[in-house]
């Protein structure tokens, strides 16, 4: 699918944004590789590290719907990646977050359906199911907008899917840095918001690698969440400060004691599949009419049962002290 195609990353500077390109180089032999970004130091460190003949580094806010259409000239695939994602920042800076992460999701879609490109991918947040915060109501909106833009898009060839997944280990963000740098400044403790806090964990190249099956898997509406892990913040700061008694300084603001990627309330269009779960879109698209009870793939998956909530605190699987240590060389 991705050899001699056309790539766009938004956000493309980005922990993601890196593994992605890095997957790409390895794995196909794109035409174009682009990395979509507003940052210019980002973009040159970057580019010392990747430096193939296909890549190309444009400078760009999403903000900017004419900058997004030309840079998405005669492009095949997009990946929308660019997001204000700090939870606390996005409460005390809401119509900045709203810019980007809602009126830039508007532009990504408009530039994608301008240039006819065939699938676009947006990457979305635990957050946005049954959002408490500003960042999780952005991203909640942002997925709606993909979600409609098949609709949008009427005749037209371009299809639009989103990947929601949880915590990434390692990523911009992360307690994982900071629970490491406490260790190396000799801390006499760790801080936790909250001991019985619960998150969703992957890796970057678990991620990486979804997003990749799905521009095969998708058909255009869906919300495609994997079967990954939980961990508990205790744990984790056992894993990374062992031994270091952990400090409880409270929940921040718009912070969640457990994380949902597939809320209640959507139960009655959720399916399960082998390793994910597709949330199918509520509303119907006039122009076309799709089952997604299996995908392009041939891939089948059932209905799950009404009530049915896939959550960090009851998730079935849990990492373990060891297998937290472990999962982080994965």
């Amino acid at each position: 699918m991705f050899n001699n195609a056309s790539i766009l990353i938004t956000g493309g500077t980005g922990s993601f944004g890196k593994k992605y390109v890095q997957t790409l180089l390895k794995r196909y032999q794109p035409e174009r590789l682009i990395i979509y970004s507003r940052d210019e130091l980002k973009q040159y460190e970057m580019a010392q590290e990747f430096d193939a003949p296909c890549m190309r580094y444009f400078i760009g806010d999403v903000r900017d719907k004419d900058r997004l259409t030309q840079a998405m000239r005669d492009v095949d695939y997009v990946i929308h990646a660019a997001a204000l994602k700090q939870v606390p920042a996005a409460e005390y800076n809401p119509m900045e977050c709203i810019k980007t992460n809602i009126h830039g999701a508007e532009n990504v879609i408009a530039a994608a359906i301008a240039n006819n490109v065939k699938k676009v991918i947006a990457l979305s947040t635990d957050k946005a199911a049954a959002p408490i915060n500003l960042y999780g109501a952005t991203k909640l909106a942002s997925d709606k907008l993909f979600v409609a833009a098949n609709n949008t898009v009427g005749k037209g060839d371009t299809r639009f899917a989103v990947v929601r997944y949880g915590n990434v280990v390692g990523s911009r963000g992360s307690v994982v840095p900071l629970f490491k740098k406490k260790v190396e400044q000799g801390a006499t403790s760790i801080p936790v918001t909250h001991p019985d806090m619960t998150r969703f964990w992957i890796t970057l190249q678990m991620g990486v690698d979804f997003v990749l099956k799905n521009f095969a898997r998708m058909q255009g509406g869906e919300i495609f969440v994997p079967k990954i892990p939980s961990v508990r913040i205790t744990d984790l700061a056992e894993a990374y400060a062992p031994g270091i008694p952990v400090e409880d300084i409270g929940i921040r603001p718009g912070e969640k004691l457990h994380e949902v990627m597939c809320p209640t309330d959507d139960s009655y269009h959720t399916f399960e599949f082998h390793d994910h779960f597709v949330i199918a879109p509520s509303i119907k698209f006039y122009h076309q009419t799709m089952s997604f009870d299996s995908n392009a793939l041939g891939e089948q998956g059932e209905l799950v049962e009404l009530g049915f909530e896939y959550q960090s605190g009851t998730n079935p699987e849990f990492l373990s002290v060891d297998e937290i240590l472990a999962f982080d060389d994965e």
